[in-house]
Parts: C-alpha cells; sequence; structure tokens
C-alpha cells in the first residue's frame, strides 16, 4: 500500500500519461498557446514600461524626487495579493491576468533599471555633454548602453516572476491555460 493515497499525490507514471493524452487530444496545446500569450502580453508590457520609468527615474532628479518613493514603497506588495482587487476592477477576463503579469514584471525591472542608471560612472556622462551631446542622445548614446547589463538582469528575475503570476492567475479565474 502506497505511503501517500493517489487522490491526493498521483504518482509520476499517471501524470505523463495524462500529459501525453492531453498532448495527443491537442488540449494541451490549446491550453499551452493561452498561457503563452497571456506571459508573452504581460511580459512585453511590464517590461518596456519598467524599462522606461526605470530611465525616467535615474536620468531625472524631478521624477526620482517624485517617483522613486512611490516605486519602493509598492515593490514590496505581493502581486497575487492585489488579484482579487484587479479582479474586482477589470473583471475576470484576459485584461485581469495580463494585468496581473504586467504588475509582477515592472517593478523588478524599473528597479533594475534605475539602478543600473545610477551605477553609470558620471564621467560618461560628462564627457558626452562636454561635446555637445543633446540630453536624448546621451540618454541613448550613453545611458541605456551602461544600464543594460542591470536592466537584462531585471528581465531575468521577472522571467520567473511572470510565470509564478500567470499560474495562480489562472487558477484563480480561466477556462483555459496551464494553470
Amino acid at each position: 500500500s502506497p505511503w501517500v493515497s493517489a487522490l491526493y499525490l498521483p504518482p509520476p507514471s499517471a501524470i505523463v500519461a495524462a500529459g501525453l493524452d492531453m498532448a495527443a487530444s491537442g488540449e494541451l496545446w490549446a491550453n499551452m498557446t493561452a498561457s503563452l500569450g497571456r506571459i508573452a502580453a504581460g511580459y512585453v508590457l511590464g517590461s518596456a514600461a519598467g524599462v522606461l520609468i526605470g530611465l525616467l527615474l535615474g536620468f531625472s532628479a524631478i521624477a526620482e524626487a517624485a517617483g522613486n518613493p512611490i516605486l519602493y514603497s509598492l515593490y514590496p506588495v505581493p502581486k497575487i495579493a492585489l488579484m482579487p482587487l484587479i479582479i474586482l476592477w477589470l473583471g475576470i477576463g484576459e485584461t485581469s491576468k495580463i494585468t496581473i503579469i504586467t504588475l509582477g514584471v515592472f517593478f523588478p525591472v524599473a528597479i533594475n533599471t534605475y539602478a543600473g542608471v545610477k551605477n553609470i560612472d558620471p564621467l560618461f556622462i560628462k564627457v558626452a555633454v562636454s561635446f555637445k551631446a543633446s540630453r536624448l542622445h546621451v540618454l541613448r548614446k550613453v545611458v541605456l548602453p551602461g544600464a543594460l547589463p542591470m536592466i537584462f538582469a531585471g528581465l531575468k528575475l521577472a522571467a520567473g516572476t511572470s510565470l509564478l503570476l500567470l499560474v495562480a492567475a489562472e487558477m484563480m479565474a480561466a477556462k483555459e491555460g496551464v494553470g
């Protein structure tokens, strides 16, 4: 007799068999497509907004003074705890699932982008300014390339978060998807 009932913890062989059956019937591919669409939309929206806000906060003293307290005070809030509130505001459809993923991706990307901009050697910016570079040119040719390693670190960190939030969002309210 097994230590744990198959009702609570099915054996790996049963999981593999069910997965193969779902793949053969096409059910697995339909659910994977729905989940990948949600995660892609949330990841793209959250990372684009995170990079933009992070660059703005790191490059503008006024934006930094106004935005940093908000960013750092909202970051520790567990995004999954916001799910019921987001469902109330946006409904049970795709928008709420994509929004929770977007929020989960936004914060690590924005904070890492901000840190990357702040870690750029000020001498590089001074050299660009001394050569009469415009603010946009300095941002595009000096700041963004200098911050890229930290931006990519934030994107990597956000990838795992987005997957966890996808599963949680689909468990709460979804007709199809991996969660």
